[in-house]
């Protein structure tokens, strides 16, 4: 092991950092259905492990963990989530290469819905992610970058279609001045179902342009844009259906840090796959904030709202209909003893489809006891 590290960094450190947690949870609409439904219960037990590690060139993260689930009530489920991310970055003097990716167990009703706003089905979603990445710094304000990205993702039902992403993008990162950089990016999507009756597949390469600006050490502002080029195909029982259109999409952050507090909003509209076998556009909007009360006690309040449209809109028994979805989420944390924490959490949900008659809402709250011991640390 030394052989490989003598001749670039002085020393590794690497650590592990146990958890456990037990939540209880309610909902009072959980599948935010607008039939008749009752309230849900349940409990999640939620073990983990951090895990770094860091030379003078190499940085390596994981928090590997699992949620065992059971609902009853309203829905009698249980289940089991994994997740298994893995993040890595190598640099030398001029180059940066980072990986970011693993595997994902977890159910769309926690995960797709608050990316996307839509309800799939009460499902569970099995998804591999690749992303390498490259950045060459060609002058001290020029850099060149490159990235690669592929995902495959299945579902625990036929109900829903299984899907692949892949994708590649290049292009050109110039600092114009301390507080500000440019970027321009062209990429190349590709996205198919997988094993379905009603087979879709779209491409849709692009150019972005995005402009990142920092008024002082606290605050930092962020724009881009640009089109894609839109060309799907839709197998259908009297022969494919192709389309064509110009997309354009854009977006926009902003982040504030004070002494105790972070406020950041965001903005973005962006194509994204689906479960139900097709491309959907996302405009998405969301402000966050945290507060820390004490050196013990913090608050946080998340907000979204995002308005969902179909892309090539066919899609399995029909046209995809327009979905608005908002959630509104206070938290409130405490480190009560050294290796304790307690959390409790409510969230607020709605959604309207515009097929429906009636909109759809829930109330959720949530408590957690987490424990962390002592953390695993050592260096050669």
């Amino acid at each position: 092991m030394e052989l490989g590290l003598v001749s670039y960094s002085k020393a590794a450190e690497w650590s592990l950092s146990p958890s456990l947690g037990v939540k209880g949870v309610y909902n009072s609409n959980l599948l935010l259905t607008p039939l008749p439904h009752n309230d849900t219960y349940g409990y999640w037990v939620t073990p983990a492990t951090e895990f770094a590690g860091k030379t003078e060139r190499l940085d390596v993260s994981s928090r590997i963990a699992a949620d065992y689930v059971e609902y009853f009530g309203g829905e009698d489920r249980q289940f089991t989530n994994v997740f298994a991310p893995l993040s890595v970055r190598y640099r030398t003097e001029k180059d940066l290469l980072n990986f970011t990716g693993g595997f994902t167990r977890d159910n769309t009703l926690l995960s797709e819905l608050q990316e996307t706003g839509i309800v799939l089905q009460f499902a569970q979603r099995n998804q591999w992610t690749f992303n390498p990445s490259w950045t060459r710094s060609l002058t001290e304000k020029l850099s060149f970058q490159s990235g690669v990205q592929f995902s495959d993702t299945t579902y625990d039902t036929g109900r829903l279609v299984d899907y692949r992403l892949v994708g590649g993008s290049g292009g050109l990162l110039y600092q114009l001045s301390e507080r500000d950089q440019i970027q321009l990016v062209g990429s190349y999507t590709h996205f198919r179902t997988i094993d379905s009756p009603a087979g879709f597949q779209a491409d849709f390469p692009g150019i972005n342009i995005s402009l990142t600006h920092a008024f002082d050490e606290s605050l930092t502002g962020t724009v881009y844009g640009g089109p894609r080029f839109l060309s799907s195909t839709s197998r259908s029982p009297i022969g494919d259906i192709t389309s064509r259109e110009t997309v354009w999409l854009a977006g926009a952050s902003m982040a504030k840090k004070f002494e105790r507090a972070i406020i950041q909003a965001t903005f973005a509209r962006d194509l994204a796959p689906s479960g139900f076998g097709l491309l959907i556009q996302t405009n998405r909007g969301e402000v966050m904030g945290s507060y820390d009360l004490s050196e013990t006690v913090a608050c946080s309040l998340n907000v979204t709202g995002i308005l969902t449209t179909g892309k090539a809109n066919s899609t399995i028994g029909g046209i995809f209909p327009d979905n608005n979805y908002i959630s509104v989420t206070p938290k409130l944390s405490w480190k009560f003893l050294e290796w304790w924490q307690a959390e409790v959490s409510y969230m607020y949900r709605w959604r309207d489809v515009d097929t429906a008659t009636d909109s759809a809402s829930s109330h959720a709250t949530m408590f957690m006891v987490t424990y962390y011991p002592p953390k695993l640390s050592w260096s050669y």
